[in-house]
């Protein structure tokens, strides 16, 4: 047998290579690369893409190599067996990642990931410095003790930087959001295991060639920047389709 196996971490590395040349060539107005946040008018809407798109294969890689869909995982929320997954990849000091959580993401979470549609998995992806970096930490500890999305909403409630987010500050935050044992909060948030899990996910996103936050993944599809609610819908609806036709034609295979 060839010694030459193929590891995560290289099939995301190639796939993302691939999708890095796409998104420059073919899709410039939701580029990955774009300065953080915003979404500007000349992005092309998702629900303007067509129907058939020749670059499927690529988003289907994608999604098979960044959906972890992991039982039990505290930075996610939804069925393990969702037909679609949205993949996020955050700044707790972005703004625009703060009015997706506040604004989108209880939209999405009622209309699909309710219904079993929808899976959302967070990424830290922390770009803007020590600051960003320690409340990712603390954002993870949190999830140690299964109160990541109520630290997580508590974080997005309102902007915060800097100082507002020192370590004394983000332990008030954790009490705030129910976090139990404050002391076993502090531990884990500066410890390697916090810090390994949220190296992973910044090389992952690296990986795929994410620059500015919020990114987000749909199916494997790249969506940047505060979008309205309509092109998520779009995406999702997308998605669906395409893993719905994908289950009909193993059925009819089965015949």
């Amino acid at each position: 047998m060839s010694a030459r196996t193929s590891t995560p971490s290289r099939r995301i590395a190639a796939v993302g290579a691939v999708l890095a040349l796409i998104v420059a060539l073919v899709a410039a107005g939701i580029a990955i690369g774009k300065s953080a946040g915003g979404s500007g008018k000349d992005k092309p809407s998702a629900a303007d893409q067509p129907a058939f798109d020749p670059q499927q294969p690529v988003y289907d890689q994608m999604e098979k190599t960044t959906s972890r869909r992991k039982d039990g995982d505290p930075l996610a929320v939804g069925r393990t067996d969702a037909p679609v997954v949205l993949v996020e990849y955050a700044d707790y000091q972005c703004s625009y990642c703060g009015r997706f959580t506040r604004e989108t993401q209880p939209e999405l979470i009622k209309k699909y990931v309710d219904e079993g549609v929808l899976r959302i998995e967070f990424r830290n992806f922390p770009i803007f410095g020590k600051d960003s970096e320690r409340a990712a930490r603390a954002s993870w500890a949190a999830g140690q003790q299964g109160r990541f999305r109520q630290f997580h909403d508590e974080l997005f409630a309102k902007l915060r930087k800097g100082d507002a987010l020192a370590e004394d500050k983000l332990a008030d935050m954790a009490g705030t959001a129910g976090v139990k044992d404050l002391d076993k909060f502090r531990a884990d948030m500066n410890g390697s295991d916090a810090a390994a899990a949220v190296k992973k996910d910044q090389e992952e996103g690296y990986s795929l060639g994410v620059q500015s936050t919020p990114t987000f993944l749909v199916g494997g599809r790249p969506l940047a920047g505060a979008q309205p609610m309509k092109e998520f819908e779009a995406a999702i609806a997308r998605a669906k389709a395409v893993q719905a036709a994908r289950t009909d034609d193993a059925g009819k295979s089965d015949k």
